[in-house]
């Protein structure tokens, strides 16, 4: 799509000479995310450093009727950053400053497209972390993360992103700058306009700045894998270890061909010398009055208990960072490798924890009775209910009747979730990809109140025109 001449010559006078290009390499890149369904086709992108120039490039988007895509870090799996018809994105990542640590309130100020990762290290200089973490986390923006209420692996331990929220700075379409809370632990003045654009997909309003809720470094970490038979299994594990006497960081699961895939692609070592149905990577805090060294603390006698029980086939406890780093890789290099394998077809869902067990024996029973011709590479976050469930396109088999035959299967996936009262799509929002699906989680009353709520921020359907709905 061309560009208004007007368009373009305001950009030329009013703002920096590199805040917009429309060279091709730049916007193959920055107009997709990770899902590779839509092509992007944008017609500029264009990049602001301040939340000024996003005001004002909003407001004369607004004026010449121009969509615009924000993108982030452009880690999702939905869509949801994708401009696939001929929109403007705006991309934040010149836009990633960090202010001082406040180390009395224990937040930080930082602008949209600081990376998560970067986050982290710019904290654990004063004791203190942003426990907002997952696989993507050295490419993925604040921003987004916020955006789409990212999880991730420690959601067990801290919840989702938007318990770490304590302010934002939004521009509506517009170009009006909120601010919403500052840094505020109590604010009971009404309804909190602040969670309305957490979790939106970026549909409400463009968030330029965050004040972030920071938690402290936990002291000593112990990273376990272990060798289990199935999923009744894992779940009799993640059980026992909700009842034990130390705090549960992570608990992440992942089928035999996860592993396999992670340790080809990546050439790492798999633990064990034999092959088991399911893995458990399993993160605790070591209590504070007890050592790796100490035979007798609780987290030893639980261990030893566990094994006596014959819970567990086999099993590993990190002994050192590497080891801990590698043992993770295996966890947190599942999605990446798999994509290396084939084309996968990618569904993100969430389950009330106590129906898990049920739900994964139905649903590979509904595959083997009507999909037996898919392999299913299962993994995720158990302990949030979130399964990752993943089916690779065979080599010989064209694209569009393995899409086609996917769509079908994912039918009957999400009558299953929806049977079980669970969600269709845990941490990835709802995007361009999963806005047919969202009818098996949402009702009509719901969505119809997003779309309320959508002509109130952005009557003109300008901003991130065609996600969530149409």
């Amino acid at each position: 799509m061309a560009l208004p001449h007007e368009f373009l010559a305001v950009i030329k006078t009013a703002f920096p000479g590199d805040f917009l290009t429309q060279e091709q390499a730049e916007l193959d890149a920055y107009g997709r995310d990770w899902t590779k369904v839509f092509p992007p086709k944008p017609s500029a992108i264009v990049f602001p450093r301040t939340t000024d120039e996003v005001s004002r490039f909003l407001k004369l988007c607004s004026q010449q009727k121009i969509a615009v895509v924000p993108s982030g870090g452009r880690t999702g799996l939905s869509a949801g950053a994708v401009a696939a018809k001929g929109e403007v994105v705006l991309s934040f990542s010149k836009m990633n400053k960090m202010n001082p640590v406040d180390t009395l309130s224990q937040t930080v100020r930082v602008q949209a497209g600081a990376v998560t990762e970067a986050v982290h290290r710019h904290c654990e200089a004063h004791g203190v972390t942003w426990p907002v973490d997952f696989a993507s986390k050295g490419s993925s923006q604040v921003g987004g993360n916020i955006a789409t209420n990212a999880g991730g692996v420690k959601v067990i331990r801290y919840g989702m992103a938007r318990n770490w929220v304590l302010g934002l700075q939004v521009v509506t379409m517009n170009g009006e700058v909120l601010e919403l809370n500052g840094a505020l632990e109590k604010n009971n003045t009404g309804i909190d306009l602040r969670q309305l654009f957490i979790g939106s997909d970026g549909t409400l309003g463009v968030i330029t700045e965050a004040t972030l809720k920071l938690s402290r470094l936990p002291e000593h970490l112990d990273v376990f894998f272990f060798a289990l038979s199935d999923m009744s299994a894992v779940l009799k594990l993640f059980h026992r270890a909700r009842q034990a006497p130390f705090p549960l960081m992570a608990f992440e699961t992942l089928t035999r061909n996860c592993l396999e895939a992670v340790t080809s692609v990546r050439s790492l070592k798999d633990p064990f010398a034999e092959k088991h149905g399911v893995y458990v990577l399993m993160e605790v805090e070591r209590p504070s009055n007890s050592s790796p060294s100490s035979p007798g603390d609780a987290l030893d006698e639980w261990l030893t208990r566990l094994f006596e029980d014959g819970l567990v086939e086999d099993g590993t406890l990190a002994q050192s960072p590497r080891e801990a780093r590698d043992l993770w890789q295996l966890r947190e290099g599942v999605a990446e490798s798999i994509g290396h394998l084939g084309i996968p077809h990618k569904n993100d869902i969430a389950l009330p924890i106590s129906s898990l067990e049920a739900f994964v024996r139905e649903m590979y029973e509904m595959f083997e009775r009507r999909h037996s011709e898919f392999s299913i590479y299962l993994f995720g976050h158990i302990g949030d209910g979130n399964l990752h469930v993943n089916t690779l396109k065979p080599k010989d088999a064209e694209l569009a009747p393995f899409l086609a035959k996917c769509h079908e299967a994912d039918k009957d996936l999400f009558e299953l979730v929806k049977k079980y009262q669970g969600s269709i799509s845990a941490e990835h929002g709802i995007g361009l990809l999963k806005k047919e699906a969202l009818k098996y989680s949402r009702t009509p009353q719901e969505m119809e109140i997003f779309r309320g709520m959508k002509k109130v921020f952005d009557p003109a359907n300008l901003l991130n025109p065609g996600k969530i709905f149409d």
